[in-house]
């Protein structure tokens, strides 16, 4: 089946990294893994990042003009050319779709969404534009693919949700897992850090909100543990770097190294070198950096959300604090780092599940049979 893909967050072409662009691109992996051919159909961004009514009204407007064009290009295609159905990736009030709904029922094709969530609070004031159009979408879709466990509790037409576990191709993972040992001395060098330290690991990018709320947590518990020997890596970059700067500005050379932005193909390498990744993981929905952490081997202390916890097994592949709590978080930490032991056990447990339960070809299936069930409507 051909699909018409939209992402109104975030394009997954677009030129910065983050998790969302990440799953974008692995649900079409998906997709085409089970057999499927799959079309950007619109880089339009629908998102907002503060309330502005007049620019979420002229965005539906654009939308509606996108909509027309897309349709005049798929009915001048033969019949065979033309989308089977239309999926959507990450619908909510700030980002609303505002071309699919549209586009698909004048073609008469399945409408689906993929990892959506609805904040019935933005239901009136200067979000309710976007809000409404989440919920018209949700109202025409045909099914709704849901990625988060806590998510999916608040969508309407429960009947039509169908969970999937987040997932990605563990196949690099696995290959920089086994050069572990060379991938830390690559780290050591370029980085400066001490072979003879455990490492810790944080990737997110560096922005208003709760990922700078994350980090500043990650900052204080950290200073509380000054007494172990251990150095930090920090991997991501963004508007907020200077505040996340700020925040562990004790640390100083000695503790703390910052990497940057790392393309995706460096990033199995790093994680590899490191002993533990480590994320408060304010308000996360479940993290991609920390499936990606667990594919290669390392062991997670994260703070606890029931997406979290859908990918991370507290006690068995890693340890989850009670959310925002910064003395559980700290004590997470002090225990894996004074038993290396269990660490590694963790990060062995943690590499199976995600090759047990969070591949590409499991998801390649998953997403198969929710289309052929679609069709068979």
């Amino acid at each position: 089946m051909r699909i018409a893909f939209y992402a109104p967050l975030k394009p997954p072409d677009h030129a910065v990294p983050s998790g969302d662009r990440r799953m974008a691109r692995l649900l079409i992996d998906a997709f085409e893994c089970a057999g499927h051919e799959v079309e950007l159909a619109s880089r339009l961004r629908s998102w907002n990042g503060s309330p502005d009514p007049a620019r979420q009204a002229r965005l539906q407007r654009v939308g509606g003009a996108l909509a027309e064009r897309l349709l005049r290009r798929y009915r001048a295609r033969p019949a065979a050319a033309r989308p089977g159905a239309w999926l959507t990736y990450h619908l909510y009030y700030k980002a609303p779709d505002h071309i699919g709904p549209l586009v698909a029922d004048a073609l008469g094709i399945p409408y689906l969404v993929a990892e959506a969530s609805v904040a019935d609070k933005r239901a009136n004031g200067p979000w309710a534009l976007g809000h409404e159009a989440t919920i018209a979408a949700l109202d025409q879709a045909a099914r709704v693919i849901s990625l988060n466990p806590l998510d999916a509790k608040c969508l309407p037409h429960p009947e039509r949700v169908r969970p999937i576990k987040p997932f990605l191709d563990p196949a690099p993972f696995r290959a920089a897992a086994k050069r572990r040992a060379a991938a830390r001395t690559e780290m050591a060098a370029a980085q400066g850090l001490d072979t003879a330290y455990p490492w810790l690991l944080a990737v997110a990018m560096m922005r208003p909100g709760d990922k700078l709320e994350s980090y500043r947590l990650l900052a204080r518990t950290l200073e509380g543990l000054g007494d172990r020997d251990w150095q930090l890596l920090l991997v991501g970059d963004g508007p907020a770097r200077a505040e996340v700067e700020a925040a562990f500005a004790w640390a100083g050379t000695d503790r703390l190294r910052t990497y940057g932005v790392a393309e995706p193909d460096r990033l199995p390498g790093i994680y590899a070198a490191c002993d533990l990744m480590v994320w408060p993981a304010v308000n996360e929905a479940y993290g991609m950096a920390i499936l990606e952490a667990q594919a290669a081997g390392l062991p997670v202390v994260a703070g606890y959300g029931e997406g979290l916890a859908a990918i991370v097994r507290d006690g068995e592949t890693g340890l989850l604090t009670p959310p925002g709590d910064a003395v559980a978080f700290g004590a997470a930490l002090r225990e894996l780092l004074e038993t290396p032991e269990k660490r590694r056990a963790l990060g062995r447990a943690a590499a199976d599940k995600v090759a047990a339960e969070h591949t590409l070809e499991a998801a390649a299936c998953r997403l198969d049979a929710i289309l052929a069930e679609v069709a068979a409507r």
